[in-house]
Order: C-alpha cells, then sequence, then structure tokens
C-alpha cells in the first residue's frame, strides 16, 4: 500500500516538473502565487480522521491520501469529434462551450461565438484576455490558507476557465465549460480552475460540467471562484457525472454585492468520494443565493456537501435545499451552516435537506446548523432521512400499476421537485435521461 508520505513526494515531484515546463500563466505574480500555495498545501497535507477536525467529520479521505495520481503534462489527444460530444455531457450547439481535456483547454471542441458583453477564454492565455482583472480577483475569494485543496490547486495553476461578464449585459446564450477526463497509462490528476466576475445589472447563466470517459481511478481537484457585483444575476448549474473510480473535490466560492441573484443547482453521481464545498458571503443588502442539489449514490459511493452561507449585511436572503436518493452501501453528508453576522439584521434563511434511504446497508450523516449573533431575524432549518412509504406503493398497485414501475414513480418523483426547478431545457432533458439511466440501480428491495 501507498503511504501518505510516498504520496505527498508524488506531489512535490510534479509541481517541481510544472514550474520548470509551464508554458502557460508565465508572471511573477503567478509563479509567487504557486510557491505559496505550494508552501500552504505542505503545511496542511491531505485532511485525514483527526480529532478535533470537524469539516471531514463524516468524510475519511485516507484512500485519497493513499493513491497515487500524475499530472499528465502532453494528455493523448481525444479521439471524440464535436458532434459526439452530447452522448458524453450536456450539449447544446448554440451554447458557448469550453471544453478542457484532462486540464488542457481543446480550442477544436470548444464553440466561441461570443455575444456582445462577454468575455471568455483559457487562462492559459489569460495575457490576451486582461491580465489585470484576473490578477486582482484570482484567488481573492479562494484562500489558499484556508483549505489544503484550494492549495494544491492552485500550486498546479495552469489552465482553466476566465469568464466575464460586463455592466448591464444581459448574454442569452448559456456559457457552458465542460471539464472532461480520460483514462491514461496511469492514474491521472486534473486541477479545473474557474473564475467568474459579473458586471452591474448583468445577467447571465453558467454551467459546470464535470464528465469521466474511461474507468481508471482519477483524481479532480476543482476551483470556482465567483464574483456578482451589484445587480448581477447568475444561474448556475454544476454536473457532477465522474465515474465511480473517481476523487473529486469541488470548492465553489461566492461573493455577492448589493441587490444581487445566486441560483445554483447541482446534480451529483458517479464518484467514489465526491465533495461539493459551496460557501456565499452576502455582501450587499437585497442579495439573495439560492443553493440547491439532487445527489444519487448507489453501490458504496460516498458523496458531500458541505454548504455554507455568510450574511454580512442587512436585508439578505439565501435557501440550502437538498435531496439525496442513497442504495446500496452508500453514503452520504450534508453539512449546512447559515451565519447571521451582528450586522446583518433583518435576514431571512433557510435550510432543508431530504433523503430517500432505499436500502438498509446505505447511511446519511445530515447536520443542518444556524448561527446567529443578529437579533431580527428569521431563519429555520431541518432534515429529514426516511424509507420509501409503503402506502405509496399500495396506492400505486391497488390502481394496477406494476411493482417495478411503481417504484421507479416514487423515486422519480422525490427528484423531480429538484430536477422540475432546471430551467434550461436541454440541461433538464439531460439530468432526465440520466436520472431514468441510473434508476434500475435505485432498488428498495430491503426497505423497511
Amino acid at each position: 500500500m501507498v503511504s501518505v508520505t510516498e504520496t505527498n513526494n508524488r506531489y512535490e515531484s510534479d509541481f517541481h516538473d510544472l514550474v520548470i515546463t509551464s508554458s502557460g500563466l508565465d508572471s511573477d505574480w503567478l509563479g509567487s502565487l504557486r510557491r505559496d500555495a505550494w508552501s500552504v498545501f505542505q503545511s496542511l497535507g491531505i485532511p485525514t480522521p483527526s480529532r478535533g477536525n470537524e469539516r471531514w467529520k463524516y468524510t475519511n479521505l485516507t484512500p485519497l491520501a493513499r493513491s497515487e495520481f500524475y499530472l499528465r503534462y502532453d494528455p493523448d489527444g481525444l479521439d471524440l469529434l464535436l458532434g459526439e460530444l452530447n452522448s458524453h455531457a450536456p450539449w447544446h450547439k448554440n451554447w458557448v462551450t469550453l471544453v478542457f481535456v484532462d486540464g488542457r483547454y481543446d480550442e477544436t471542441l470548444s464553440v466561441l461565438d461570443l455575444p456582445n458583453g462577454l468575455t471568455v477564454g483559457n487562462l492559459g492565455t489569460v495575457n490576451s484576455l486582461g491580465s489585470e482583472v484576473v490578477r486582482q480577483n484570482l484567488g481573492h475569494l479562494a484562500k489558499v490558507e484556508s483549505d489544503a485543496f484550494v492549495a494544491l490547486n492552485t500550486a498546479f495553476l495552469n489552465d482553466g476557465a476566465f469568464v466575464r461578464v460586463d455592466d448591464d449585459a444581459n448574454i442569452e446564450l448559456p456559457v457552458h465549460l465542460l471539464f472532461i477526463t480520460t483514462d491514461g497509462q496511469r492514474p491521472g490528476v486534473t486541477y479545473p480552475r474557474v473564475l467568474v466576475t459579473a458586471g452591474t445589472n448583468s445577467r447571465f447563466t453558467l454551467i459546470e460540467s464535470y464528465v469521466g470517459l474511461g474507468g481508471r481511478q482519477r483524481f479532480t481537484d476543482a476551483v470556482t471562484e465567483i464574483e456578482l457585483d451589484s445587480g448581477a444575476h447568475l444561474r448556475h448549474f454544476r454536473m457532477l457525472l465522474e465515474n465511480e473510480h473517481t476523487f473529486h473535490i469541488g470548492i465553489t466560492r461566492v461573493k455577492q454585492s448589493r441587490d444581487s441573484s445566486f441560483d445554483s443547482l447541482s446534480f451529483s453521481t458517479g464518484p467514489a468520494i465526491g465533495r461539493n464545498d459551496v460557501h456565499t458571503l452576502l455582501d450587499g443588502p437585497g442579495s439573495v443565493s439560492t443553493l440547491q442539489g439532487l445527489y444519487m449514490t448507489t453501490n458504496r459511493q460516498h458523496l458531500d456537501n458541505h454548504i455554507s452561507t455568510t450574511h454580512s449585511k442587512p436585508n439578505a436572503t439565501s435557501h440550502q435545499y437538498y435531496k439525496g436518493i442513497l442504495a446500496g452501501r452508500s453514503r452520504a453528508v450534508f453539512s449546512g451552516r447559515v451565519l447571521v453576522e451582528r450586522d446583518a439584521q433583518k435576514t431571512y434563511a433557510d435550510q432543508k435537506d431530504l433523503n430517500l434511504c432505499l436500502s438498509r446497508g446505505v447511511e446519511i450523516d445530515t447536520k443542518p446548523s444556524l448561527e446567529i449573533y443578529a437579533d431580527d431575524v428569521k431563519c429555520s432549518h431541518g432534515a429529514t432521512a426516511g424509507h420509501v412509504d409503503a402506502n405509496s406503493i399500495f396506492y400505486l398497485r391497488s390502481r394496477g400499476v406494476d411493482l417495478e414501475t411503481a417504484r421507479r414513480m416514487v423515486i422519480r418523483g422525490f427528484a423531480d421537485e429538484i430536477i422540475e426547478k432546471i430551467e434550461l431545457d436541454p440541461l433538464r432533458d439531460y439530468v432526465e435521461s440520466i436520472t431514468d439511466r441510473l434508476l434500475p440501480l435505485f432498488r428498495f428491495e430491503d426497505a423497511a
């Protein structure tokens, strides 16, 4: 078995090779950012079970810490045509799409027909996009000191997606960032990075998709930073669709100014161990944060939703609403937190996590929490976990529905409350097709 020390040595070797061979973001400030991040990662290391490590209390990363992954500098070409992508990932020909294969931007698979007011590109050519904007914002929200995986991602930052929406721009075409991982000769690691800045009173839709092709073990360490100026409105979708041997750590940091709106929905299936770590900072009166998600786990998969919102200004609103469907011997975690600071009067916040447990072997650890220092607020939280209601099955059977169809109807009905919130038709159709394809795996013969 590979030791944790040997794994850290593998990251160190890759880091030194990257510093020597990197031809992407070459600048003094980036080099300094990388080196500082590497120093932080060396001091923190991958978090493994220890007393007092509350953030990782329910997720054991020892399998990740003891696995060796290799950075692929020159990945093999992806034998995939542009027209075939829709069979592997969410896709629409009219979307603005940036495709990254094994951590590198692929111009041949990308679709960049940009409307006025929108700037997108890969961070590897950031000088042509306006390096000062990136320099001012990159690492501003996702601070390397706060998280080992942010530090690791930043240390290996060499490419990624940059999205800028101008003031007063209303971008009707969704922006799709598609990160594809493929099989190599050895288990690979990728470090997707996304930087989004939205101007005053702008509106647009952003889709992040993480898709795995092939079945080899791999590790994805993804970091997204989003800053919304006053009155900006962003619809955000995050699709986690990697294979069952993948380790996926996804970190999203959002800062919202006055009257801005961040409406985010995640759909997660697949990884052996996955984590969706989202924090929104409501830093302006009238700002609204809506975080929703559907996660489906089976076999021995483990999915961790670490969701937090900070209210730092008055008259802001936040919602957290997640649903889980668990089968086999899988495990899920929901750690929800709302912090209301002293000056954030007139805050409205609610949290809810609902779980459907389809067998006796599943486990859900759900912990919604409120931390309130203001006295004029309206906040609530709740969580449930239970088996399928036998009365629902009996009702359907009594009306001539066969048992297998009745099972699927009940499970699909539970999921549809989240799926129907996807207003983007092609994306909703894709999620529905994935859900229908997975339903045969989600059985509840062993449920009480």
